[in-house]
């Protein structure tokens, strides 16, 4: 994280059981104008190590006077969701990074079909504030589980009228895929965000369709999965770190001062791919091709294998 910067938590709102709205305002100066799809990295301290997590933006990008994240306690949670549920109050200090966007809306798109599945609502806040302020064509489609996951959907209903299309997983409401997007004309452009079966789906149907790559977009922001224990070298200093099966590889490469660039977290951006030299590697991003695992990884995500010890090019 390049630049960080202090903000103060000003509002707390529980929107489902699982699902928390925070708003930040800076403790000093003013924050960062933003974009629609931007994410921030938070800086969420835990006994012995400091979690990085990407959270996407949600208010109008006309108004960067204050910054709204939503997290979803995860089941699974390495500490970071539990701890923003948990701890962080009204008047608490957090530190930040400054917004980044790699889920950008496409200026040439005549009409914008936004795909949500759950806590992926969330880049789609920004999106459509933008969208109604320019009168730009669009529709969302929302996927989630009322009671549990169905953040925002009274307000976007509301809201949005017809182009607000529903599906709750609780009364068997289910998106079909091939007829969202055989109906589409030749210049709209989908954007989805969600779980990885959604992006799956939309990505796979899009292909049986004919759908050229530069009209799907996506995003995908998870939490690296914990693994088994394993054993990096760094060649060039000669150091040797010894990851836990909870800690990703860019977090213990962190944990000693090696500062590796990064923007997701989540290895979808490319930003941390890192030159390897030998060992056994598990690649968990979607970004790297086949030729390309063969000689990078992405620390963010991947892990090496328990039974050799990994060689880093740092």
């Amino acid at each position: 994280m390049s630049a960080l910067m202090e903000v103060k938590v000003t509002n707390v709102r529980q929107l489902t059981p699982v699902v928390r709205e925070f708003t930040f305002e800076a403790l000093a100066g003013s924050l960062p104008g933003f974009s629609s799809g931007s994410h921030v990295q938070v800086q969420v301290p835990l006994p012995g190590r400091t979690l990085r997590n990407a959270y996407s933006l949600l208010g109008d990008p006309a108004e960067s006077q204050r910054y709204r994240i939503a997290v979803r306690l995860q089941d699974d949670s390495r500490g970071g969701s539990r701890y923003l549920h948990e701890q962080v109050a009204v008047g608490d200090s957090l530190t930040i990074g400054v917004p980044s966007n790699l889920f950008p809306m496409h200026s040439q798109a005549r009409h914008h079909v936004l795909v949500a599945g759950g806590i992926g609502i969330t880049p789609f806040m920004s999106y459509i504030a933008a969208l109604q302020a320019s009168g730009a064509s669009f529709e969302l489609h929302y996927a989630f589980r009322r009671g549990l996951t169905d953040a925002y959907v009274s307000e976007l209903s509301e809201r949005l009228g017809e182009r607000f299309h529903a599906y709750d997983a609780a009364a068997g409401q289910r998106l079909d895929c091939a007829a969202l997007l055989s109906g589409q004309p030749l210049a709209s452009h989908v954007y989805v965000c969600g779980p990885q079966s959604l992006l799956d789906a939309i990505r796979a149907q899009a292909q049986a369709l004919g759908w050229s790559d530069g009209r799907l977009h996506w995003e995908a922001f998870a939490s690296p999965e914990p693994g088994l224990p394993f054993t990096v070298e760094l060649v060039r200093s000669g150091q040797r770190l010894e990851v836990p099966g909870d800690h990703s590889l860019l977090e213990a490469l962190e944990g000693v001062g090696v500062e590796v660039p990064n923007l997701c977290r989540g290895g979808v951006c490319g930003q941390c791919a890192t030159r390897y030299l030998g060992g056994v590697v598990e690649h968990r991003d979607h970004y790297l091709d086949e030729t390309q695992r063969g000689e990078a990884l992405m620390p963010c995500v991947s892990r090496g294998g328990c039974s050799s010890t990994l060689l880093l090019d740092l």
